[in-house]
């Protein structure tokens, strides 16, 4: 019997396009990188050889085109995990789903999936500025548990240690192959992705956080050989969709503050436009 996805479950644009994208699945090539600034996507197209598609609704700006003879899409993700389970699914669906009948396709092709992004270093040891290629995540957002997934990706040693009671962490590796296509130069690391900007991040303004130590247990949690090296607000997401949906994805990082030595960059924009350049280099 086929499986036919209702109207509700996969919306759908007037054109056929899936919603918040408003792309076809011919408007999408097979290597992707996402970038969560919507001013980061005409900064990576800029060294397209020929763009070939523009298009944008909402936060979401897709450029596609190609650099000689790789077609690469680069898409805006905005912030947040709640903004990738958007993004990965309806890519999974571009790639997935027949959108004019809604049942599954037969032979799906995959996606390579490439973040490039800002994050905040917490080890006193990485320095700003410096490129940082996330070799595994741990999610504090609880997103992937709306999925189902597999047991062993729980870090109940993390909880223990972080002892957020209403978090359940999640513990999920990049693809090895993009991994070892990265420059062997570049920092590897555990990053932890967040589900703010603010008190999620140990950060405190005017009202109180729960976890005052926050960061402390953060970077100096060392377990099974595993130390947290950075956090933002996507990586886990990315890699804990992509696993699920068999793409392989990857996340670079470029580290514009160091919460531990108070140090944040002084050239964030054009350290951002270096590594856009060096990743597109390695597709």
């Amino acid at each position: 019997m086929k499986t036919i996805i209702s109207e509700t479950e996969l919306v759908l644009n007037a054109d056929g396009s899936v919603y918040h994208l408003n792309l076809l699945p011919e408007d999408l090539a097979d290597t992707v990188i996402l970038v969560g600034d919507q001013d980061r996507v005409p900064e990576v197209s800029k060294h397209f050889d020929h763009i070939e598609l523009k298009k944008h609704k909402r936060e979401f700006i897709t450029h596609t085109g190609s650099i000689g003879n790789k077609r690469i899409s680069v898409i805006s993700t905005g912030i947040g995990t709640d903004n990738i389970d958007i993004v990965l699914n309806e890519l999974d669906a571009l790639v997935h789903v027949n959108l004019k009948t809604r049942e599954l396709l037969p032979n799906p092709s995959s996606l390579k999936i490439i973040r490039i992004g800002t994050s905040g270093a917490i080890q006193a040891s990485i320095p700003v500025d410096t490129i940082l290629v996330s070799e595994a995540a741990v999610g504090l957002d609880n997103l992937l548990w709306y999925y189902q997934i597999a047991d062993d990706w729980e870090f109940k040693s993390l909880a223990n240690a972080i002892q957020l009671p209403f978090v359940k962490p999640y513990y999920v590796k990049a693809s090895s192959a993009l991994n070892a296509s990265m420059p062997a130069e570049w920092l590897r690391g555990t990053t932890v992705t967040c589900s703010g900007f603010y008190a999620p991040q140990g950060r405190q303004l005017r009202q109180a956080i729960q976890n005052p130590g926050f960061i402390k247990d953060l970077s100096t949690f060392n377990e099974g050989n595993i130390e947290l090296t950075n956090f933002e607000m996507e990586t886990a997401a990315i890699l804990g969709l992509s696993k699920l949906f068999a793409f392989e994805a990857i996340s670079i990082n470029v580290i514009l503050a160091n919460r531990i030595t108070h140090e944040f960059s002084k050239q964030p924009a054009l350290k951002m436009q270096e590594a856009i350049a060096k990743v597109l280099r390695h597709l």
